[in-house]
């Protein structure tokens, strides 16, 4: 089987690869295509990727190119990981949110709106050319943010076969596994993608709800440190994703970021372009290892600022800087990739397997449509996916929830009909603006600056 990806010149490609190249095996992956229209990040971030694939699994037949009908060409399965308007375009999001006193956070509220209209009509002419010349049944795997609100667009323009995928749940349940020291770790989780709550704690078979609220390391060495206890308590108990924090604290996170010298956007264009300028000097073929030291040592950088400008809170653990021997031996993390092979897996094996998927709520949600794409945990197996009926969800949750998911939908009606009434409108709902004079300037700085990907848009 083949497996593409689109955007396989972005920063996380290696570790992408390396996730892929382990689990090739099992899901009967004998191909994978790294894609990118940026031949320069693709030459460099895709050749590390490459380079750890080769040595992980040397039978596997892995390709870079920069054509996207060849990536996609009787591919079985894709992975888009596109940033398009790349780190620029990310700047210039928050800067102007921020510029009229409002979050610019890339996923959600202004910021998550202005990459889905940079990103949604890119996917959409992608997902045209694999119905051409892809396998009739392909299926891809969306982690292009905001995750959620693009799964909902390619979905309503009729692409069913598109999952949306976020590591933010899988990454957080490895937090607390790590912090019970159980052998085995299961929980639900329900909402919308950056946009979720957790219950259903299982560990080694039994109910560990009580334990983990109990836990003294809750609120230090896991995502739980951007929250308090009484907070948990409002919430019912139910544990928020991280995300959350930009709602239950919003003007604590406006007010940090404007007292910091860059934006998240700003630090990682910084890094990012500081890496680049470096791995430009290495022999990448002769001397691999000098290359993947010096990408470890900025990719460090990024996840150790990672929601600190926001929050002001350093994460507890320090981002290792392993040899590339030592990163080839080390357990998986998994992240997207692993949701992605876990799913292959149980089509291919029969096995059903439980994650968290963003898909079509069908009655998960009694409160929401079933066409309306949710962030829930599911089994797969060969019949398909099937979301875990949530039995309770408190009020609290829930309006938040239909909300956003009134925003969600809101802003693909007006992407898919170049409305910009329909986009003011998003945005005046959406709880991190709620205003129409900021909608309106939100909307129209943002559609000026992405005609060139959503076109002229009628008043």
């Amino acid at each position: 089987m083949k497996l593409a990806v689109l955007g396989g010149g972005g920063v996380r490609s290696p570790f992408l690869a390396k996730s892929l190249a382990l689990g090739a095996e099992a899901t009967g992956i004998t191909e994978t295509v790294f894609m990118d229209i940026n031949a320069q990040k693709l030459s460099l971030y895709g050749k590390i990727a490459k380079g750890i694939a080769a040595r992980i699994a040397p039978t596997l037949r892995f390709s870079l190119t920069t054509d996207a009908e060849e990536a996609l060409r009787d591919a079985d399965y894709i992975i888009t990981t596109i940033r398009a308007g790349d780190d620029d375009g990310r700047v210039f999001d928050e800067r102007t949110a921020l510029n009229l006193g409002v979050l610019g956070q890339e996923t959600t509220g202004a910021g998550g709106f202005a990459m889905a209209l940079r990103s949604v009509h890119v996917l959409r002419d992608y997902c045209e050319l694999a119905k051409r010349v892809s396998k009739p049944k392909v299926e891809m795997f969306n982690f292009t943010n905001p995750s959620g609100l693009v799964t909902q667009a390619l979905r309503t323009m009729g692409y069913e076969r598109v999952y949306g995928v976020c590591d933010a749940p899988s990454g957080f349940f490895r937090q607390l596994k790590t912090m019970l020291g159980c052998e085995t770790f299961t929980a639900e989780c329900f909402g919308l993608n950056h946009l979720s709550w957790f219950s259903g704690f299982q560990a080694d078979g039994e109910d560990a709800t009580d334990k983990i609220l109990s836990h003294p390391r809750l609120y230090k060495d896991t995502e739980m440190r951007l929250f308090n206890p009484e907070l948990i308590e409002m919430c019912e108990t139910f544990l928020p994703n991280e995300y959350l924090y930009f709602y239950y604290f919003r003007d604590r996170a406006v007010s940090s970021v404007l007292k910091s010298d860059k934006t998240r956007g700003e630090t990682i264009r910084d890094i990012n372009a500081h890496m680049l300028k470096e791995l430009q000097k290495i022999d990448i073929d002769n001397d691999f290892e000098a290359a993947f030291h010096c990408f470890m040592l900025h990719y460090a950088m990024r996840e150790d600022s990672y929601f600190s400008i926001e929050s002001g809170k350093q994460r507890a653990e320090k981002f290792p800087v392993p040899t590339v021997e030592e990163y080839i031996h080390q357990p998986d993390n998994g992240g997207y990739a692993a949701v992605a092979l876990e799913f292959i897996q149980a089509q291919h094996t029969g096995c059903p397997v439980q994650m968290v998927l963003s898909v079509p709520n069908n009655g998960a949600l009694d409160f929401l449509r079933p066409e309306d794409v949710c962030e829930l945990s599911c089994t797969v197996d060969r019949d398909g996916v099937h979301p875990h009926k949530v039995n309770y969800v408190p009020e609290m949750q829930k309006n938040l929830i239909c909300t956003v998911k009134q925003y969600e939908n809101l802003t693909v009606e007006a992407i898919m009909t170049h409305n910009r009434q329909k986009a003011v409108q998003a945005l005046t709902l959406h709880p991190l603006v709620c205003s129409y004079p900021l909608a309106e300037a939100l909307v129209d700085a943002y559609a000026k600056q992405y005609q060139d990907y959503i076109g002229a848009w009628e008043k």
